[in-house]
């Protein structure tokens, strides 16, 4: 069986049939999936974007819906449902949906656009959503959470607490920086990415990429690079903790 069609994944002929136009970006997603070791692993990718006032310019100019086919290109490779639940949140969960394969064209924007008013940053309701969303749905594969924002959240302390919450589950915690590299803001997901274990989580479970003020000119197999660069190791943490059967 050839990996791009191995059980558990959308094979290539499906992509050309169903979103043609993502064939270039699942090729780039296989690519990295196979660098890193990961063809045999099943997986959710979820989806979370920021939607507080500074990030306008992002969805005005395509690159939110941009990232959407990227991560839904990525859980091809891991998954054979071609369905990425996707949650917005500023101040609180604004909205929440599936990205599907083949209805993916032009989504984000159409759904932030009915959101409405675009609030503050807290991460801690969207990662609770995800949270949520996961254990009901019943999966015992692991998870790969990737969630975009353009700064640190009003509330660090309950965005902390959660990410260390999560740590006991099986959910592998991505976060994407866009805007100025320079900027103090990022400095909390820096922390995230290096909170001390095992006294504050079980496992590291997340990891940190700064994506700069121009995410979208980043070349799609450097992003995927990115995205997997921690996951097999946490895999591997994961199940010697026990945290995934």
């Amino acid at each position: 069986m050839k990996s791009s069609e191995r059980a558990g994944n959308i094979s290539f002929t499906k992509v050309q049939e169903r979103a043609p136009d993502l064939v270039s970006l699942y090729k780039a997603a296989g690519a990295s999936v196979r660098r890193h070791g990961l063809e045999s692993v099943r997986a959710a990718v979820y989806l979370v974007l920021d939607r507080s006032g500074s990030m306008r310019p992002y969805y005005r100019n395509g690159t939110m819906q941009h990232l959407a086919e990227q991560a839904l290109s990525l859980s091809a490779h891991f998954d054979d449902d071609g369905t990425v639940p996707v949650v917005f949140f500023s101040t609180e969960v604004d909205g929440s949906t599936d990205l599907v394969l083949g209805g993916h064209r032009g989504r984000i924007n159409k759904l932030h656009e009915n959101l409405g008013h675009m609030g503050r940053t807290n991460y801690h309701w969207a990662m609770d959503e995800v949270i949520d969303h996961y254990l009901e749905s019943g999966s015992r594969c692991p998870a790969l959470v990737i969630f975009q924002t353009d700064g640190g959240p009003t509330s660090k302390h309950a965005a902390e607490r959660y990410l260390c919450k999560a740590a006991r589950l099986p959910m592998f915690w991505h976060f994407i920086g866009f805007g100025d590299p320079e900027d103090n803001e990022f400095s909390f997901l820096h922390k995230l990415d290096t909170l001390a274990v095992p006294t504050r989580r079980i496992v590291d479970n997340a990891g940190f990429f700064h994506a700069g003020r121009t995410p979208q000119t980043i070349p799609d197999h450097r992003l995927y690079d990115q995205l997997l660069q921690e996951f097999p190791e946490w895999l591997t943490a994961a199940r010697t903790a026990a945290v995934l059967q």
